[in-house]
């Protein structure tokens, strides 16, 4: 359940649809929402854009009532990816914009999640001032004609798409790329904007139910994609989440290339060219040992940051870099767009390797990796756990395993019921049993009855 009196979380506020987040919470998000982001010289405006949920509809509904209550006009952008709401938000001079989206969580779930008037995600001091007003009565009531209006937006993404082709211009004929749609946002903006540059495209999980979007596809389970490249002999392929925000790519040979190998491989490319500020890009904790060493060998280096797009935005913004990510596909290009954007990042990856004139799967090799491993343990509880005296002594054993040359990082998930295991060692079969090990001690002592070998990322 979401906690009383706290309802953000790591990304906006996310729960099992109608269960902990329901329409009568998102009402009220909706009108507290407008009272704190809204502007006091004109009726506030806020654009809504969602992915493919089936719960969709019943949100956007609630937070226009919410909105319109308060005085509030709405603009209702349609299915369309998360960064088509911040770009629509910054382009179309409203208030703020709010993305229904669950990112890549199962359809049962889903998310609210406000951008600012620039688009950037909303800060903590503002989240927390949302939260304030969320109990508050009513002061004032709208009628009339300062009942707020809505209308519909849906050109919205087709802009967004215009955007995206004039920000990185590059020519796809004569290339097959395979796309993997997860049944979400990208389904119909992905396809038409690779055909639109010349490319012949190969789509799969492109006819979203409402209840199939992540179902076996997507960046969470990339094998399906893997399996296309190579059954339709693409020269490259693509696969998003749920919301379109993160991608995955994968080479001509069917191999996957994450967001750390995408990153090295814009980012040491602006680096050669001498247009990479700072010579440095930003990256989480959990991004591989082997993204620094690749940066560092060719002069430049990686700035951490805690886990999470919004501290790499952070870090990137402080520092004055132009290219952020994580290792799940969330990449940043700062020039073109305030968040994480699976659509841009696709143009960027595909303009290096024409440029270049070298396969996918060459490129990739820029990023030596150092062997890596992901377990999630699905939990009964996600708190408590670091107050467990057999867990505690289980990850003080696996530290001492896999030192001096290893790392170990142990975390509850901001939006699911798990625990997080990433654990890295240059000798794969140490970093196995250690891995296993400790798994196997969380899933007794806090599990539920299976681990999750599913992809998952940080």
């Amino acid at each position: 359940m979401i906690a009383l009196g706290k309802y953000f979380g790591t990304d906006g506020v996310r729960g099992v649809a109608n269960q902990e987040l329901t329409p009568e919470l998102a009402f009220r998000l909706g009108r507290a929402g407008t009272v704190v982001l809204g502007t006091k010289t004109r009726r506030p405006q806020i654009a809504i854009g969602c992915d493919t949920r089936i719960s969709g509809p019943m949100f956007e509904a609630a937070l226009t009532a919410g909105i319109t209550s308060a005085g509030g006009d709405v603009a209702l952008l349609g299915v369309v990816p998360t960064p088509a709401v911040a770009y629509s938000t910054r382009t179309m001079g409203v208030d703020a914009g709010i993305m229904i989206s669950a990112s890549h969580n199962p359809a049962a779930d889903n998310g609210i999640k406000f951008f600012s008037s620039t688009g950037y995600k909303l800060s903590d001091e503002l989240e927390d001032q949302i939260e304030s007003v969320l109990g508050q009565e009513v002061a004032n009531r709208p009628v009339g004609s300062d009942v707020g209006t809505v209308g519909r937006h849906e050109s919205a993404r087709n802009k967004y798409l215009d955007y995206l082709a004039a920000s990185v211009p590059v020519t796809l004929s004569n290339l097959h790329i395979a796309v993997d749609c997860a049944n979400g946002a990208a389904f119909e903006a992905a396809p038409r904007l690779l055909r639109r540059l010349g490319a012949a495209v190969t789509v799969v999980n492109d006819k979203p139910t409402g209840t199939n979007i992540n179902e076996h596809c997507g960046s969470t389970c990339p094998q399906a994609l893997q399996d296309l490249v190579r059954s339709v002999g693409a020269d490259i392929g693509f696969t998003y989440d749920g919301d379109a925000d993160r991608v995955l790519a994968v080479d001509e040979n069917g191999e996957l290339v994450d967001g750390d190998h995408i990153l090295a491989i814009c980012g040491l490319h602006r680096l050669a060219g001498g247009q990479l500020p700072k010579k440095a890009v930003a990256a989480t904790v959990y991004s591989n040992g082997g993204l620094k060493r690749a940066f560092q060998q060719a002069g430049g280096d990686v700035v951490v940051t805690a886990a999470g797009d919004r501290y790499v935005l952070e870090a990137m913004l402080k520092h004055g870099l132009a290219v952020g990510g994580e290792q799940s596909g969330h990449i940043i290009f700062a020039e073109h767009s305030t968040t994480g954007d699976g659509l841009l990042t696709t143009l960027h990856l595909l303009a290096v390797l024409a440029e270049e004139r070298t396969p996918l799967s060459e490129m990739a090799a820029v990023l030596s990796a150092i062997p890596q491993r992901l377990v999630n343990v699905e939990v009964s509880s996600k708190t408590g756990w670091e107050d467990n005296p057999v867990i505690c002594t289980a990850v003080n054993n696996t530290e001492d395993r896999l030192k001096p040359l290893g790392r170990l990082f142990v975390r509850a998930s901001g939006t699911e019921p798990k625990l997080r295991i990433l654990a890295e060692h240059p000798d794969k079969q140490l970093l196995d049993s250690a891995v296993d090990s400790l798994a196997a001690v969380i899933e007794k002592e806090q599990g539920e009855p299976t681990v999750s070998q599913e992809v998952e990322w940080w």
